[in-house]
């Protein structure tokens, strides 16, 4: 089995997939600088095409997603303020083992947010 890192993102506000977040996916080292990887936007099922991270992309060490919510929740007529009080949200996690299968959902609305690993 090869590992691979995945996400999805649900709107809690309406009880749907959240489409159309823009994520990115930052790795760290061991001084917390950061390395772009990639830019993704979720389908309409709230999920990227592919696996962020497989094959040799997908490395033992500490990563960050960053999710643009903000933006969906104007687009979605949730909110106009200039001044959103959840406007990205980053999760820092680490990858331990390198055969294993990271999920890290985000359930989102404007006033809060959950994640935790999935499956």
């Amino acid at each position: 089995m090869n590992g691979r890192l995945t996400t999805h993102v649900l709107d809690l506000t309406k009880g749907i997939p959240a489409k159309e977040i823009k994520i990115e996916l930052w790795l760290l080292d061991s001084e917390d600088n950061r390395s772009l990887i990639r830019t993704v936007h979720t389908n309409s099922d709230g999920r990227v095409d592919s696996p962020l991270l497989d094959g040799s992309e997908f490395k033992i060490g500490t990563y960050e997603l960053v999710f643009y919510v903000a933006d969906y929740f104007q687009r979605e007529g949730v909110h106009s303020s200039t001044f959103p009080f959840i406007d990205k949200v980053p999760l820092r996690f680490n990858i331990a083992d390198a055969e294993d299968h990271y999920h890290v959902p985000l359930l989102v609305a404007p006033g809060g947010y959950s994640t935790y690993r999935g499956s």
